[in-house]
Parts: C-alpha cells; sequence; structure tokens
C-alpha cells in the first residue's frame, strides 16, 4: 500500500524505544482508513483490567490521539478560559509532558453534539499540527515536539452553525485542509516548513461538511478524495487539480472515504438531508457521475462515524440508527446487521482481522471480520467517548470525554 500521503513516513521506524512500532500521525492512522498492521493487540480490557495507564485530560474535546514513537498528542478546549490547548503526553506512562496554548479567542456557535477541539492534529515526526476556529478565521499551527510554537497562519475564514471540525492530513511536503463551509469555501495546502501557501482551490458550492479526504495511490494516481461541495471529488495533492467528481449523492457530509484493494473501489457516503452509500472506481476524468458508479446503498449509509475496508467487505456503523452493516464490496450487498448502539467514533482494524467498534457509551465489540457476525469480545469502558480509538505497538488507545486511557495484554 502506497503511503506517500504522509510526510516522512519512511521514518516510521524512528530511532527511539518504540523503534518497531508503526505511528499512528494522524486520523484514522498510518493510511487515513482505520487499519492497522497490529497483529495482536487486546481483545479484552475494562477500567479495572489490562490497563497501562489512564490520565485525566483537562478540559473537553472530541479529537482522537496521535502516536509518534513515545510521545501522543491530542488537542482540547478550556471553555472557561476560551483556550484551544495541544497537549503531548508521554506513551509508556502516560504522563502530561506538555500544554501548549494554540489560540486564545471567543467560543464559536456549534451543534451540541460538536466540541471546540474535535479536529484530530497531525504529525510528520518533526512538528504537530493543529487546525482551530478563531471567531471566522481558520488557524493552522505547527508545533515542534518540546511545545515551542514554529509556525500559525490564517489561509481563510470558515462558518457553519455546527461548528468547526476540520482536520488537518498530510501529503508529501504539505499541510491539507478542506474547509467546506458556508463563509469561504475552500481546500488549502499549507508548506510544513514555514505554512506559506502553496495552493487554494475554491470550491464552489458552499456547504457544512466536515469529513477529512483521503490521500493515497489510487487507479495508478496520487489522488485526494472527499465528500463535500454537494459533491465527491477528487484532487491531484501536489497542486490541487481537479480529477474527478460525482455529483447528485446529498449535500453535506462527515464522514472520511475508504479505499478497498480487492476491487479498486472508493466507498464514500453523504450524511444530511440524505445518507448515501456510494461505491465508485476511482480511475475516470472529469464528471463521472453516470459513468463510474458501481453501486449505492442508503440503508447502511452512516451519518457521522467513517467507514472501514477489510477483505472482501466494507463496515459501517450508524450514528443514530444503532445498526452495524457489513456489505458486499462489488455489490453493496448487506450481509449482516447488528445492533450496536450509537456511534460517534469510526472504528478500527487489525491484520489478523479484527475489527474494533466503539459507541458512544464506551462500549467496545471486537468482531472477526467476515461474511458473517462473529462477536470476538465485548468490553465496558463505563465512560462516554466519540473520539476514535488508536492501536499501537500492541496497545490501545481510548479517549473518554475525561480521561486517556492505555490498555495492553498483562505481561
Amino acid at each position: 500500500m502506497n503511503t506517500r500521503n504522509f510526510l516522512c513516513l519512511g521514518l516510521l521506524a524512528a530511532s527511539t524505544a518504540f523503534s518497531n512500532a508503526e505511528n499512528w500521525p494522524a486520523w484514522r492512522g498510518p493510511r487515513g482508513d482505520g487499519t492497522s498492521t497490529e497483529k495482536d493487540p487486546p481483545t479484552q480490557w475494562s477500567v479495572t483490567s489490562n490497563v497501562v495507564w489512564k490520565t485525566a485530560i483537562p478540559g473537553k474535546g472530541h479529537s482522537s490521539p496521535i502516536i509518534w514513537g513515545d510521545r501522543i498528542f491530542l488537542t482540547t478546549a478550556l471553555e472557561n478560559s476560551q483556550q484551544r490547548i495541544l497537549i503531548s503526553l508521554d506513551r509508556k506512562t502516560g504522563k502530561i509532558l506538555w500544554q501548549q496554548t494554540v489560540l486564545h479567542a471567543p467560543l464559536e456557535a456549534k451543534n451540541g453534539e460538536n466540541s471546540y477541539a474535535s479536529s484530530t492534529p497531525a504529525t510528520d515526526g518533526r512538528r504537530v499540527y493543529t487546525t482551530f476556529l478563531n471567531v471566522s478565521n481558520l488557524v493552522v499551527s505547527a508545533y515542534d515536539f518540546s511545545g515551542k510554537q514554529v509556525w500559525s497562519v490564517s489561509p481563510g475564514t470558515f462558518y457553519s452553525q455546527h461548528g468547526f471540525s476540520h482536520t488537518p492530513i498530510l501529503s508529501e511536503d504539505k499541510v491539507i485542509v478542506v474547509c467546506d463551509s458556508k463563509a469561504e469555501n475552500f481546500m488549502v495546502a499549507l508548506d510544513c516548513a514555514d505554512g506559506h501557501t502553496i495552493w487554494k482551490v475554491q470550491l464552489d458550492n458552499p456547504t457544512q461538511s466536515y469529513g477529512p479526504p483521503l490521500i493515497r495511490e489510487m487507479a495508478g494516481r496520487l489522488q485526494l478524495v472527499f465528500t463535500g461541495n454537494k459533491a465527491i471529488s477528487s484532487y491531484d495533492p501536489k497542486t490541487g487539480k481537479k480529477l474527478w467528481f460525482y455529483t447528485g449523492n446529498s449535500e453535506d457530509s462527515v464522514v472520511t472515504p475508504v479505499f478497498n484493494e480487492k476491487t479498486g473501489t472508493i466507498l464514500c457516503s453523504s450524511s444530511w438531508p440524505k445518507k448515501v452509500l456510494v461505491c465508485i472506481n476511482p480511475d475516470g476524468e472529469g464528471d463521472i457521475t453516470t459513468t463510474k458508479t458501481i453501486w449505492t446503498n442508503t440503508e447502511a449509509a452512516p451519518y457521522v462515524p467513517s467507514p472501514i475496508s477489510v477483505g472482501d467487505w466494507f463496515y459501517t456503523v450508524s450514528f443514530q440508527g444503532r445498526n452495524a452493516c457489513c456489505l458486499e464490496a462489488t455489490s453493496g450487498k448487506i450481509l449482516w446487521k447488528e445492533n450496536m448502539g450509537n456511534f460517534h467514533a469510526s472504528p478500527v482494524s487489525t491484520a489478523n482481522g479484527f475489527i474494533y467498534f466503539l459507541n458512544d457509551e464506551g462500549t467496545m465489540r471486537v468482531i472477526k471480520a467476515g461474511a458473517k457476525y462473529e462477536l470476538v469480545a465485548q468490553n465496558e469502558l463505563g465512560e462516554k467517548t466519540y473520539a476514535s480509538p488508536v492501536i499501537v505497538d500492541g496497545e490501545i488507545f481510548l479517549r473518554s470525554f475525561e480521561n486517556l486511557y492505555c490498555f495492553g495484554k498483562k505481561k
């Protein structure tokens, strides 16, 4: 699998105490799709068993943690003082090493399901990149691993009554942010070293979509695909040139697309006012609405959680519909459907074919990937959580509303 979508991913085996572990450097991990190369992480735990450590996190935030070597980074918001914070923790002990105020600004309007720190940061192993909203201005910042700010820029404006949650994604030497909004509607690529704008694309249909793009090689070329701007669109992340687009799915979207290796197809979903799964062949040019659609499905379409692709199947989980679904990748046929509760978190998978589903109440179900539903384990965190799980080096990291947990097998 091509991993050029993250700068310096060739340095994944960093010279740290965790040099053999794959890092989790951004939203949905090293490939941007929720998959881990781990083969044997724990499948069973609780707040009293297999707990490596537990750390109280100040403030509130729904962003997921990211991990590079022996460091964990995550964002939070101190609402009383109107501060947006970047935190660094020691991965071995959970100790908070430092926290820096990235932004001190009035709190924006938002939906009750959102937070003031919902954007997951990203790292290339040298700097950590964050996005927040300063009233109506997007603020993208870079910090080194000691907590020193390297740069901070405001490349455009944003407005949505639902608040802000536009996660930075890395591609080679660029920090890319898709800022689909009812103010300025744009996508921008900033230089990782100093934050200057490399390219900026104006999007022509102002909406309020939130799903970060998927950047990876598909159909023989590097593509950036996102659902928003009242379309599903593919761009060249090097230049910002539009490659293809699909129209007519719906207005707003929250999910990140996923790619299925076996079929060579990409699965996208709109969220509002219609929830529609669209499976596309990504080898087209221009308007592919009627030429490259493989199948569509409305019954299994998610609202908030992103889907995942494992083997011959796509898996989705609903926000309020309470069902997780397994779909045949070639046809979109629903092979099984299971009530698992309400979800904000997106599922993650491991190399041994296990998929981890974490619902809003902190219940995590581990299933074996396949055409039939097979429950491996069910675990109760006992705390509400919207953040997506992270799997690194045989350990699972879960962020609840109040704490960050590290679970691992007993040594």
